[in-house]
This record gives C-alpha cells, sequence and structure tokens, in this order.
C-alpha cells in the first residue's frame, strides 16, 4: 500500500468513525426537538410539499417558499416546522391568515387559529430566506457546496443526511413521516441548470433566470431532497427492467461527458445486480439519475450524486484490500444502493440508521457475487473487517438524533453476510433481500420490524443474534478443545449470555454444523483433528489447549 492509498484511508476511516457516538453523550432539549415525535408532530401526516426557491449564486443565498399540506390525524392546533439558523422564516400563512411563531432553536412552533379536524387536509405556505450553512466536509458534515467548475461556471449542491433538510429549506424535519408526493420548483441564472429528484415536468425562463419544476410522485424522505445546480450536460438509456421500461438519466459536467459516457456504465450493470438480489428498481415512475455534484456523492432519491472522479474504487483506492474493489466504482454502487435500503425502507429514527447503511455496505458484494462469483463477494465482505472498530454498538440513542457507531457499515455487511451462512441456502436468502423490499415497500420501519421479519423468513428465532452484532459491541468467540481424543468441548465466549448462533466447523474432511450456546457443550468425533471455523461468518476463533 503506497502512501497516497494509506492517506486516503485513514481519512476515510476518520470521516466514518466521525459518525460514532459517545457513550457519554449528553443530549439537549435541541437534540429531543429534531429527534423525537413531539407532539407538534405527532397530529398531522405529511401529504404534499410544494417547494419554490430562488438561488443566488453570487451572495451564497437563497428565498423562496414551501406549500405544506397535511392530513389531520388528531385534534391539535400548533403544528411544528423546522429551519436552521442562518436561515429565517419570513411569515406563515394558512388560508391567506398570518399566524403566529414560537421559535425555540430550530423549531418553529406555528399555532394555527382554524380548528384542525380530524381527517381534513389543511395547507400551511412558509416563506424563508437567508444565505444557509455552507458544507464544510460533504457529504458527512452537510449543507450547501459553493464551487465553481474549470470553466468558471457556478457548480452548487446541496447534502444533509446528517445535519437535516432544515437547513436549507423548512421541512418536517424527522424520518418517521415521508411526504407522499412533493414539487420541487427552483429558479437559477438562466445560463445553469438545476437537476433535482423525480421528473422534469417543465422549465420557465423569465429575464435573466430559469425555473426548472421537478416532481417526484413516489414518498420521499426529507434528507433524500436534493438541488444541483451547474452547466450541466444530458445523456440517457433505456434500461428494460423487471417493471419495464426505466428511464436512466445522467447530468455531467460538460467537459466531462466523455469520461462519464464510459464510466456510467457501471449504473446499467448495478441496476441489472440490484433487482436480481432485492427487486424492482422502487421508483419507476420517477426514474433513475445520477448527478456529478462537487463533493464525493449522496444517496438522493432518484437523483443519485456522483463525485468519485471518473474511476474505479473509493477514489481510486479498493477499501477492501482484496483487489475486488477495483472492478467497480465504489459511489455509483453504494449509492444506488441506497435506493433500495434507505429511500424504499427508510428508518423512523436515525438510531437505526444500520438499516440504510450495513445492506447497502453488504451490496456492494453483492454487485461482486452477480458479476464474479460468490467466492469474489466473499473475499470482498472477508477483506473489509480491518476496517471494523467493535468499540461501539451499531444501535444508536433513540429519539434524540443520534446515530450509531461507524460499524453500522463494515461489520453490518459482514452481519448479514453471516446471516446468509446461517440460512445457508442461497436462493432462500436473496428471496429475503427481495421480501424485504417488497414487505416494507416505500415505508419507514424500525430494527424490531426488520430483526421480525428477518425472523420469521428465516424460520431462526434471531434476538440473540441482533442483540449481540447491534447492540452489543464485541466480536463473539468460539472457544474449544479436545477434553480427549474422541470429545470436543466449545462454546461461545466474549458475547451476551444467550448467543446461541450456529456455525459451520470443519473437522479434518468432516463438515458439520453446531449450535453452541455459553456453556461448554460436546461433540463425539472418531478422532482429534483440526478445527477450522467457515471463514465467512464474523466471528473469533480460540483454541484452548
Amino acid at each position: 500500500m503506497n502512501l497516497s492509498i494509506k492517506i486516503l484511508s485513514t481519512l476515510f476511516l476518520f470521516l466514518i468513525a466521525s459518525l460514532s457516538y459517545s457513550q457519554e453523550t449528553k443530549f439537549t432539549r435541541a437534540d429531543t426537538l429534531r429527534g423525537s415525535i413531539t407532539p407538534e408532530r405527532e397530529w398531522w401526516d405529511l401529504n404534499y410539499y410544494h417547494l419554490a426557491l430562488e438561488v443566488f449564486p453570487e451572495t451564497k443565498s437563497i428565498k423562496g417558499t414551501n406549500t405544506v399540506r397535511y392530513q389531520v390525524k388528531k385534534a391539535h392546533q400548533v403544528l411544528q416546522i423546522d429551519l436552521q439558523e442562518p436561515l429565517r422564516i419570513i411569515d406563515a400563512k394558512q388560508n391567506g391568515q398570518k399566524l403566529e411563531i414560537r421559535k425555540e432553536g430550530a423549531a418553529h412552533l406555528i399555532s394555527l387559529p382554524k380548528k384542525q379536524i380530524v381527517g381534513a387536509f389543511e395547507e400551511v405556505i412558509i416563506s424563508y430566506e437567508g444565505q444557509p450553512k455552507e458544507a464544510v466536509r460533504p457529504p458527512w458534515d452537510g449543507g450547501i457546496t459553493w464551487q465553481k467548475d474549470e470553466n468558471g461556471n457556478h457548480f452548487i449542491a446541496s447534502s444533509n443526511q446528517g445535519i437535516g433538510s432544515s437547513i436549507w429549506w423548512p421541512s418536517k424535519d424527522h424520518p418517521a413521516d415521508e411526504v407522499d408526493s412533493m414539487l420541487i420548483s427552483v429558479t437559477v441564472p438562466k445560463n445553469l441548470m438545476n437537476i433535482s429528484n423525480g421528473r422534469l415536468r417543465k422549465t420557465e425562463t423569465k429575464g435573466q433566470t430559469k425555473t426548472y419544476h421537478w416532481f417526484v410522485s413516489n414518498p420521499i424522505n426529507d434528507y433524500g431532497v436534493n438541488i444541483n445546480i451547474g452547466d450541466y450536460v444530458h445523456f440517457s438509456e433505456k434500461y428494460q427492467g423487471e417493471k419495464g421500461v426505466l428511464d436512466m438519466e445522467y447530468y455531467v459536467m460538460r467537459d466531462n461527458l466523455e469520461k462519464a459516457e464510459k464510466q456510467f456504465m457501471d449504473a446499467g450493470r448495478m441496476m441489472e445486480a440490484f433487482e436480481h438480489w432485492f427487486g424492482p428498481y422502487p421508483f419507476y415512475e420517477d426514474s433513475y439519475k445520477l448527478v456529478e455534484a462537487p463533493y464525493l456523492g449522496m444517496e438522493h432519491q432518484s437523483s443519485v450524486t456522483y463525485g468519485n472522479g471518473y474511476r474505479n474504487g473509493y477514489r481510486g483506492t479498493d477499501l477492501s484490500g482484496t483487489g475486488w474493489g477495483m472492478k467497480f466504482d465504489f459511489i455509483i454502487i453504494h449509492e444506488s444502493g441506497h435506493e433500495w435500503f434507505a429511500n424504499n425502507i427508510t428508518y423512523k429514527d436515525v438510531a437505526d440508521m444500520w438499516i440504510h447503511e450495513s445492506f447497502t455496505n453488504y451490496s456492494e458484494s453483492l454487485y461482486l457475487d452477480y458479476f464474479y462469483g460468490k467466492e469474489a463477494g466473499q473475499e470482498y465482505v472477508r477483506g473489509t473487517r480491518t476496517r471494523i472498530d467493535n468499540k461501539l454498538p451499531i444501535i444508536g440513542r433513540y429519539s434524540v438524533n443520534s446515530r450509531g457507531s461507524g460499524d453500522m457499515y463494515y461489520k453490518g455487511g459482514n452481519i448479514l453476510n453471516t446471516l446468509r451462512e446461517i440460512v445457508n441456502d442461497d436462493e432462500k436468502w436473496r428471496k429475503i433481500l427481495r421480501g424485504l423490499n417488497s414487505e416494507f415497500y416505500h415505508q419507514t420501519v424500525t430494527t424490531a420490524q426488520v430483526e421480525d421479519y428477518l425472523s420469521m423468513e428465516t424460520g431462526i428465532d434471531l434476538s440473540s443474534f441482533f442483540d449481540q452484532y447491534l447492540r452489543n459491541s464485541s466480536l463473539p468467540v468460539l472457544e474449544y478443545f479436545y477434553s480427549d481424543e474422541q470429545t470436543l468441548q466449545y462454546r461461545w465466549s466474549n458475547c451476551i449470555a444467550s448467543f446461541d448462533m450456529p456455525i459451520d466447523l470443519e473437522l479434518g474432511e468432516n463438515k458439520i454444523r453446531v449450535i453452541p450456546s455459553t456453556k461448554w457443550s460436546e461433540l463425539k468425533v472418531s478422532k482429534q483433528t483440526d478445527v477450522k471455523v467457515d471463514l465467512d461468518y464474523y466471528v473469533g476463533s480460540f483454541r484452548l489447549r
């Protein structure tokens, strides 16, 4: 490994580690307002947004409105909308009447004089303006990125998964409630284009500006909404997928067209592999787009952003150290995998972010499996283990906008690969992965729902499995020894008391499956032989004597 690769690898590990939370974290009232389903959020269900804004590149500012349509679920008269400073809400109106707003940090509590009747649909129109936070280290430390391309044209994009959609537009900034559909109208200088989610309905030119109207017909998580502004050129292809013809659209900087036409061939290969493993692409109605961005990339729904430099691997490096990571463009494969796990199946609480990242990390190996064979995928998964810390749990704290540790990526992928070994039936495993995307189609979910589904479909009680791997940071170790020539003793250690995962062993030329517990068990054998643990299980092993 040369010095530049070492530096890039260290930087990536640092960025992933920055997702980890400290067990000593002190949470604030602001964390609760952001991360919980407050009484001011609970009573109304999002139906539709019309986000309309103008972007002023020279002053790095924006101004606009968001029309929020909702259905009343139960009687309440105060509605919470979030918008982070330095942006400010100018006013909020319902039926033309200006509403009183009480601000508490980013939370804006809007009093509604009109009686809110259960079952009724209502609208609030929010006007806002200001200079949004500039992204420092996108996409990890998000906001708006303001750059220029090599020709001096403005190159602008949003990225806000961690920091929240309310960093640049007023929203119900909590993942539990996805809007059913959305119109995004963005006005930019007329020499530039804006690419957002969904399909382009129309453009309107007025003086020196041009407005792009994008419509999203499927439910969308708030952090998946994006703007991408620049001197784009466009090319496309038609993909014959499981649900018919899928429009695959590509938007890149003018000078990168030739490179993109070659590199973006990975997008069609991705779609073939992931429809095989996960089921139909979840947003045929809104198309699939891959959009060049002035940062590494992000899984914005139907508008996946790309900044990997038109090269394979992660910025030209193999995160697995096996060579297999150089067979694909990491950002195209990983960020597009999120269309199934993050955008189709979305966490209800950020604490369950593993649902997004573990499955999507695992999708990288399944891509290799599909095109290069199972052992290629297995080698890739095993290679990523050097990046696992095993210091903090994968699941974070609930109701305070707290993510779990960065182990949700590489450890998460290895956990799912271990589960595949337990199932020991690859076609059944594929049906389970496809079933997840069918059962929870366009839904927000909890870890409990995913765990219960996997237990039901595998026919195995996986409660202790997930307690160990998601809620405990230690790596289980299989301890064993021969008590005599024909008796093998074994047990699980370094784990929770209830851990009882089955595991496959090689005893000489024989392959067997045992179900250890944390108490010693014994197995009669014909003679004492070497014991080898199946390498595709993410565990440790230790011979005592």
